[in-house]
């Protein structure tokens, strides 16, 4: 809500860097423990960092103020977990992607009391494949997943911890897809490696457009700034942030303040 950005893995894994408003730079803000690498990022509407480490199978969260996390949930069942989306009441959804098996699954993960949480993976009568961008429609009555090696976006109805009525939102002929994000108009935008760009598709699978990147390989995505309508960008290539200016703000950062 302050309008800093934070991205993982700054100059080295394990870490989490912090660009402020107006800042040249990023400088460190944490480390994670020994071992754990980070992936997807969401913040709630308290402010609270939720952090995905892919590589020790937690969630780390970040107190308002901190600069160490607290384990907020971990699973050995967890193949990942790789990607967050933030619901208003705080439930968290992970994606599970199992590369290997080219599978995958997500995770509802709600809290508890004590400050900590319980989880678990959800149901689905569709398998899916690799489960990897993730993202809530603006009513939070749909979950939008991508699947890296189909290269396809399905939306499924949420009933408790089943997930019903897969559907196929878009399909794309080449190039994976990768981190996905809505805004308040029901759009997505997804991240598309090796495309240079990102995706814009309407809820119904039209693809809008496509927004030319200046990296060929853009792993993932999210809304802030002015109005939460600055969509900043991961490269994998480079290992630098890039951003645009879009006319409808994003889903989340209207959690922390007025959009």
């Amino acid at each position: 809500a302050a309008g800093n950005l934070y991205v993982v893995n700054l100059r080295r894994a394990g870490t989490i860097g912090k660009l402020k408003p107006g800042a040249s730079s990023s400088r460190l803000f944490a480390v994670l423990p020994d071992g754990s690498v980070g992936s997807g990022i969401r913040f709630d509407r308290e402010q609270r960092m939720y952090v995905a480490d892919y590589r020790r199978h937690n969630i780390f969260v970040f107190d308002p103020g901190a600069v160490t996390p607290r384990l907020y949930f971990h699973s050995d069942e967890f193949s990942q977990p790789n990607d967050l989306a933030m619901a208003r009441d705080g439930t968290l959804f992970a994606s599970d992607p199992d590369f290997a098996k080219h599978t995958g699954r997500v995770w509802r993960i709600g809290r508890a009391a004590g400050g900590g949480a319980t989880g678990a993976p959800m149901h689905s009568a569709r398998p899916m494949g690799e489960a990897n961008g993730i993202d809530l429609s603006p009513d939070e009555t749909a979950l939008y997943v991508s699947e890296t090696n189909t290269r396809e976006i399905w939306a499924y109805q949420i009933d408790g911890n089943a997930l019903i009525h897969p559907r196929l939102v878009v399909r794309f002929p080449a190039f994976k897809v990768d981190g996905l994000r809505t805004d308040r108009a029901a759009r997505l935008f997804v991240a598309r490696p090796g495309a240079g760009a990102i995706a814009m598709v309407s809820s119904d699978g039209k693809i809008l457009r496509e927004v030319a990147l200046q990296g060929q390989y853009p792993t993932n995505l999210t809304f802030g700034g002015p109005g939460g309508r600055t969509v900043f960008v991961t490269q994998v290539d480079g290992g630098f942030i890039e951003a645009f200016r879009t006319d409808v703000p994003g889903r989340e950062p209207c959690f922390g303040r007025k959009c």
